[in-house]
């Protein structure tokens, strides 16, 4: 059976290059390290069986820290025995997805509206990648939903939503309290001069503002 979904979610969402020069796995490890829960491997141009390759490497220095998702390959997560997949909005079925790994992986879709994650949500996905919720330097002009998105979408749902695009540390916390079960982002760990320090500042934010961290006055 699938692992448990983290609450609250710290999620990295990889890229082919990393900001400063270091190596993905050595960048992964150290975000890890310092409080990411979740890791969604993520280069659309990769062949199959280097995308494995690479997961199987993930893997091995996550150590069962965090769970690894794989970026639309069903067959890869799979394969390289990740703990899910994450399907893009243009991505397969939820449903079909569910019906084939559902079994054995976790099944996250992107969406992008409530209505989007309302359908996600009945087709049996187990968690929501919502976004863009604030301004990104590749999207700087929108169209983005802020914390009225998250609100809205998080009211529609039960599964976890998992807020993307220009989260921070600075503004984690606003979406968390929005109803956010936890934040994905690329830049602020994978441009980080030191990953693990990011890591540890946002899930500091995260967890300040998640319904335990408030109930113990974090």
């Amino acid at each position: 059976m699938p692992a448990a979904v983290p609450r609250p979610v710290l999620c990295l969402v990889t890229r082919p290059v990393d900001g400063e020069g270091r190596s993905l796995v050595e960048t992964v490890e150290q975000a890890v390290g310092g409080g990411a829960t979740m890791v969604q491997l993520r280069d659309k141009d990769m062949p199959a069986f280097d995308m494995c390759a690479l997961a199987i490497e993930l893997s091995r220095a996550i150590d069962g820290r965090a769970l690894l998702f794989v970026n639309d390959r069903i067959d890869v997560a799979l394969a390289c025995g990740a703990d899910g997949v994450q399907l893009g909005e243009r991505g397969p079925a939820t449903r079909r997805a569910k019906e084939k790994a559902g079994r054995r992986l976790l099944i996250g879709r992107s969406v992008h509206s409530a209505a989007g994650a309302a359908e996600a949500a009945s087709a049996g996905a187990d968690l929501l990648v919502l976004g863009t919720i604030f301004p990104t330097a590749s999207h700087p002009e929108g169209p983005f939903g802020g914390k009225g998105l998250v609100s809205e979408t998080a009211g529609k749902v039960s599964i976890p939503v998992v807020a993307i695009g220009g989260v921070e540390a600075g503004n984690a916390g606003a979406v968390m309290n929005a109803g956010a079960s936890g934040v994905a982002v690329i830049s602020a760990i994978m441009d980080s001069p030191d990953p693990k320090t990011a890591a540890a500042q946002l899930s500091k934010a995260i967890g300040a503002s998640s319904p335990a961290g408030r109930q113990h006055g974090a």
